[in-house]
């Protein structure tokens, strides 16, 4: 099977888990704490994954300054972005305590919102292949589970907020496929270029990723968990972080 091809497919996988954190939170009346947990553990994840597996990375591939340029300009593109769609609706997008509402205007800037989030993670793994032919197990299963609660948790608010089951499965398929485009993008795009621009592009998705976890996911974590969210996000990062080591 060509390379492009089971990068789209592993990004899709990756990206179904946002579907099946959706159907937990609408079929089952979960937690808030639960769901807080859950996210700060996903948090924890995604943190060590873009430490061990990205920056690292990019920095052997790159040297520092690509990385560090790349690094900064991620956050900043993902940080300006974020503000826009949140002034248009979408700043609780994956609160999950009735936070969000039920506009239409917010519901299209959710979606953006989602897609936002959800690229830079998909990128990652489309790039993962481009040296050795294999995909980063760590870096697809650290997407998966961050990609459970913040289904999860963005599920559960837009329920509350009144969002249909139509309208829930539909945003949450639709990112699914998307995942697995970016993914397939990410591989197709960057194969053939030089080693500082697939390091300045692994350093961009982890400044977005890491200003993202900031923004959107730490504050849901927080918000339930309270003193219990630190510890909850320092198991996922040694539960990444282990998966990381073995595959290594």
């Amino acid at each position: 099977m060509p390379l492009s091809i089971q990068a789209g497919l592993w990004g899709l996988l990756s990206g179904s888990a946002l579907l099946l954190g959706a159907a937990a939170a609408y079929l089952a009346r979960i937690p808030q704490r639960v769901i807080a947990g859950v996210m700060a553990f996903g948090s924890g994840v995604l943190i060590s994954a873009l430490s061990f597996e990205l920056m690292d990375e990019a920095i052997r591939r790159g040297g520092f300054p690509a990385t560090a340029a790349g690094f900064l300009g991620g956050a900043l593109v993902y940080t300006v972005a974020n503000v826009i769609v949140s002034r248009r609706g979408a700043k609780h997008r994956k609160r999950s305590g009735g936070q969000q509402n039920g506009d239409a205007g917010s519901g299209l800037a959710i979606a953006v919102g989602a897609l936002l989030d959800g690229i830079p993670e998909s990128i990652v793994i489309g790039v993962s292949l481009i040296e050795g032919g294999s995909v980063s197990f760590v870096a697809v299963v650290a997407v998966f589970l961050s990609n459970v609660p913040e289904g999860l948790s963005s599920a559960a608010g837009m329920t509350k907020a009144g969002r249909s089951a139509a309208y829930i499965f539909g945003l949450w398929g639709g990112i699914a496929l998307v995942s697995g485009l970016a993914s397939w993008l990410g591989y197709v795009v960057f194969a053939g270029l030089g080693d500082a621009v697939v390091a300045a592009t692994q350093a961009v998705a982890a400044g977005a990723i890491l200003a993202m976890i900031a923004d959107t996911m730490i504050p849901e974590a927080f918000e339930e968990t309270h003193d219990y969210a630190g510890f909850i996000t320092v198991a996922g990062f040694l539960a990444a972080f282990a998966l990381s080591k073995m595959g290594g």
